[in-house]
């Protein structure tokens, strides 16, 4: 069952992050690989920068955190788009791996 659910992800991913890289080459200007890097990991640290804060006990809107995590993950197709990176089939290898991980130490009693 569960490797099917990957394979169903898998087929969604790929087709978003296709939409995503055409919606990109259409309407913003072509940037490196190396930009899109830094990009991502400066979207991260604003969703950790919130995190961080409400660890302090601040307040902070779900919709602030909701607008990072997509920025972050436009940040991350953009990338990934850049280095031609499957990131469907990427992640659906790294799942199975997981996956594997979590069933031995299950066998074992242990928790992933």
């Amino acid at each position: 069952m569960i490797n099917g659910y990957f394979e169903f992800l898998e087929g969604y991913l790929a087709q978003i992050q296709k939409d995503f890289e055409n919606y990109q080459n259409n309407y913003f200007p072509k940037r490196s690989p190396e930009f899109f890097c830094l990009e991502l990991n400066g979207e991260a640290g604003e969703l950790a920068n919130l995190e961080k804060k409400i660890w302090k006990g601040k307040h902070i809107q779900m919709c602030e955190i909701a607008d990072e995590a997509a920025d972050t993950f436009i940040a991350l197709l953009n990338y990934v788009n850049s280095r031609k990176i499957n990131l469907a089939e990427a992640v659906a290898n790294k799942l199975k791996i997981i996956e594997k991980k979590r069933l031995e130490l299950a066998q074992k009693g242990e928790d992933y």
